[in-house]
């Protein structure tokens, strides 16, 4: 974590004093590989906060990394549910018609576009994740970003294809 960001405060201070605590804290939760995300994330919430958080800033530390951790697992477990019904959708084994096959061709060139215009980095991860099943930790250390910024841009590109779906569904 960066100290020498301009508008630190003093939350983000207590933070860097306890790091080692919360870290400590967070692994005996289970937070395992998302430990250093989640306090990544911390240090960017807690370096933004300008007033005083009282009683005591150490515990409102601790209140957020346990909130965070929280979002980090419900992520997880809809991360899980998503997958799953991507693999449902990919396990299907017939054999399409011509006809079937070209509107296919046509579907999947709308999609590449929507991709290629969301930016080489999502299309990137799009396609290291779903087309080649790289892990998304994998990705991001490749990259040199976080596992949300790998999340998040997965996100994206989920929406724009959801997006391209329900208009086709729509024809």
């Amino acid at each position: 974590m960066d100290i020498e960001g301009a508008g630190s405060s003093r939350l983000a201070g207590v933070l860097l004093a306890n790091r080692a605590r919360l870290r400590a804290y967070l692994m005996a939760r289970g937070a395992g590989d998302i430990a250093e995300d989640i306090l990544q994330e911390m240090w960017i919430k807690a370096s933004s906060i300008d007033r005083d958080v009282e009683p005591s800033p150490l515990s409102y530390l601790f209140r957020m990394a346990e909130r965070l951790l929280l979002d980090a697992r419900r992520q997880g477990a809809r991360r899980s549910v998503r997958d799953a019904g991507w693999a449902e959708v990919n396990d299907r084994d017939q054999q399409p018609s011509a006809e079937q096959a070209l509107i296919a061709r046509q579907q999947v060139g709308i999609a590449s576009q929507r991709l290629r215009d969301l930016g080489p980095r999502v299309e990137h991860v799009f396609r290291r994740y779903r087309l080649e099943g790289v892990e998304q930790r994998v990705i991001a250390e490749e990259l040199g970003v976080s596992l949300s910024t790998v999340e998040k841009d997965l996100r994206k590109a989920y929406v724009a294809l959801l997006d391209i779906r329900s208009g086709l569904d729509a024809d």
